[in-house]
C-alpha cells in the first residue's frame, strides 16, 4: 500500500472546499429530506454502516435511511428488496441518499471522488490487485459509477477502480464530478437487473479485466 491516500494534499484541498461548499449550499434540500425520511420511513433518519476505507481502515458511512427494519419471523432481516420502500427507491434514484457523505468528506473519511466503500466482508474476498482499490480514499462518486454503476459485473467495476489509483488527476475528477450529475439526472445505471441493490461480491471471477475497454 501508498504511504497516502491517491491524489494527496492537492485532492485533500479539492474535497475540503469543494466538499465544504456543497454541504453549506445543499443544507437546505439535505433537511427537507431528512423530514421526509422521518414522515416515510420513521427514525433514525441517518443510516450508519461501517464501511472501509483508505487502507481498509474502518469508518462510519453516512446516509439517508431508505429501507425499513423488516424481519422474517425467525428475526432475520428480510431481503433488501422487500425492505426498500418506494420513497427510499426515490432517493436511491436521485442519489439524494448519499446527501449526508458529504460530512465524511469533509470529515477526511471519504473523498468527493474515489472507489465507492463497499462492505468489510468484501476485504478478505478480494485478489491482490482488487484490494488496490483501498489506496485511495474512498468517494461518493467514482470511474466505475459513470462508467456503468451497478450494471458492471464486479470485476470491471474494481479494475476501473485501480485504474482510477494509477492515473489520478484534477482534471480527471473533474470530469467524473461533472458526468456524474448527468449520470444521476439521466438516472443511468441505478440497480442491477432483477436486483433492488448490487448483488454480493463473492470473490474475484478472474484475472484483472483488459481496462481499455471498459474507459
Amino acid at each position: 500500500m501508498i504511504d497516502r491516500p491517491c491524489g494527496g494534499r492537492p485532492k485533500r484541498l479539492f474535497d475540503v472546499v469543494a466538499g465544504s461548499v456543497a454541504l453549506i449550499a445543499l443544507s437546505p434540500l439535505a433537511a427537507l429530506v431528512a423530514c421526509a425520511v422521518r414522515i416515510a420511513i420513521g427514525s433514525p433518519v441517518i443510516y450508519r454502516q461501517r464501511r472501509p476505507g483508505w487502507r481498509g481502515q474502518p469508518f462510519d458511512v453516512l446516509k439517508f435511511r431508505t429501507m425499513t427494519d423488516a424481519r422474517a419471523s425467525d428475526g432475520r432481516l428480510l431481503p433488501d428488496a422487500q425492505r426498500l420502500t418506494p420513497f427510499g427507491r426515490v432517493l436511491r434514484q436521485t442519489s439524494l441518499d448519499e446527501l449526508p457523505e458529504l460530512i465524511n468528506v469533509v470529515r477526511g473519511e471519504m473523498s468527493l471522488v474515489g472507489p465507492r466503500p463497499l462492505l468489510m466482508a468484501y476485504l478478505e474476498r478480494y485478489a491482490p490487485w482488487q484490494a488496490r482499490r483501498h489506496e485511495a480514499r474512498p468517494g461518493i462518486t467514482g470511474l466505475a459509477q459513470v462508467s456503468g454503476r451497478n450494471q458492471l459485473p464486479w470485476d470491471e467495476r474494481f479494475a476501473l477502480d485501480v485504474w482510477y489509483v494509477d492515473h489520478w488527476s484534477m482534471t480527471l475528477d473533474v470530469k467524473i464530478v461533472a458526468t456524474t450529475v448527468w449520470k444521476v439526472l439521466t438516472r443511468e445505471g441505478i440497480n442491477q437487473e432483477g436486483q433492488a441493490t448490487a448483488e454480493e461480491f463473492k470473490g474475484p471471477s478472474g484475472p484483472m479485466p483488459d481496462i481499455a475497454r471498459l474507459l
